[in-house]
């Protein structure tokens, strides 16, 4: 009897061992955990392709890459535990999408040996992430949409060089709008020209901000990439076009949602490259110190020709005065989404 149990108890073992066997990984399966930080039309299609480039790579390359997918909607309590679900659910690598999401990434992976891949971080080295953008130099690197802010300043001047009062419209918190708006300033007051700033926090705040700015008489508004003021452009281009305000901003997606331009990176192709960096790491055993931060040409602007006729402009003659300052000039029209022009 003592026998027939024993043999019980090995065949209960090794079945048990079996089916764990069964449930690990294979050596050609990963799991990639992607964080977002807000909704907004920039970070969205970011995401949409690296998930589409990483499925891409996974087909080329005969591997399984499974993507979990959250969104923190810039709460930081809800980030942490986005993350601690990512640890728990042992993913193979998390892609932080802006800024503090990255941050947060790199802060609850310091003990572990789970790499971090950000993406759309405007200032890599100034948020302590990483020692340089040639050499990362920790477990983690990424993509940056770093904003060249004297370009912007350019654009208002030559749209209107009598230009004497700009508005700085941005979230004090952000820590990604803390050099370019200290770059702005430092453009303008070497221009002579008066520095109006009003900031929020959240979309009825910057609602608030926008008519100050009409209150004010400024003669253009300046936001740099963020995310923010991106929330809540649906809800104040109205405001600003209707005062005959040209709103300039550092990404497209500002531009799709009601500004008169935007300037920077093409977030597709950041999203894409990212996605290139994730492969490097995962299938080419690559160290995340070793591999560069990839930053891009963010010479593009980005008209939305509704508003350039309702401030007055020519879009021609508009498109003529920028050339000197872009390396390339596109047209966009109002929409909530890169994919409802798609559908036009």
């Amino acid at each position: 009897m003592k026998k027939l149990i024993a043999l019980c108890l090995i065949t209960v073992l090794l079945l048990g061992t079996l089916a764990g066997c069964s449930s690990q990984k294979k050596d050609n399966e990963f799991v990639v955990g992607i964080c977002n930080f807000v909704d907004d039309a920039s970070l969205n299609q970011i995401v949409d392709n690296i998930k589409t480039k990483l499925s891409a790579i996974a087909a080329e390359r005969n591997v399984t890459i499974t993507v979990k997918y959250d969104n923190c909607e810039a709460d930081a309590n809800v980030l942490s535990q986005i993350i601690a679900n990512f640890k728990a659910d042992q993913v193979d690598l998390m892609i932080g999408v802006a800024t503090p999401v990255a941050m947060a990434m790199q802060a609850a992976t310091e003990d572990t040996d789970i790499p971090v891949v950000f993406a759309a971080v405007s200032d890599p080295v100034g948020a302590k992430l990483v020692d340089s953008l040639e050499h990362p130099g920790a477990n983690i690197t990424g993509t940056s949409d770093y904003l060249d802010t004297n370009a912007v300043m350019n654009l208002i001047f030559a749209a209107d060089p009598d230009a004497d009062k700009v508005g700085l419209l941005y979230n004090l918190g952000e820590e990604a709008s803390k050099t370019a708006i200290a770059a702005a300033k430092q453009y303008l007051t070497s221009k002579n020209v008066t520095v109006v700033e009003h900031t929020g926090t959240n979309v009825e705040e910057i609602k608030a901000a926008a008519q100050a700015m009409v209150n004010d008489g400024v003669d253009a508004v300046f936001t740099p990439t963020d995310n923010t003021v991106m929330q809540a452009e649906l809800a104040i281009y109205e405001t600003l076009a209707a005062a005959g305000i040209p709103h300039y901003t550092g990404a497209d997606s500002f531009a799709l949602n009601g500004a008169f331009l935007g300037y920077g990176v093409d977030y597709a192709n950041l999203g894409t490259e990212t996605a290139e960096m994730v492969a490097e790491i995962l299938l080419d055993g690559k160290k995340p110190a070793d591999v560069a931060v990839r930053t891009f040409d963010n010479g593009t602007a980005t008209v939305n020709t509704d508003i350039c006729t309702r401030l007055g402009y020519d879009y021609d003659t508009i498109a003529a005065a920028f050339a000197p300052y872009c390396l390339r000039i596109q047209k966009i029209v109002t929409a909530e989404s890169f994919d409802d022009l798609k559908d036009d």
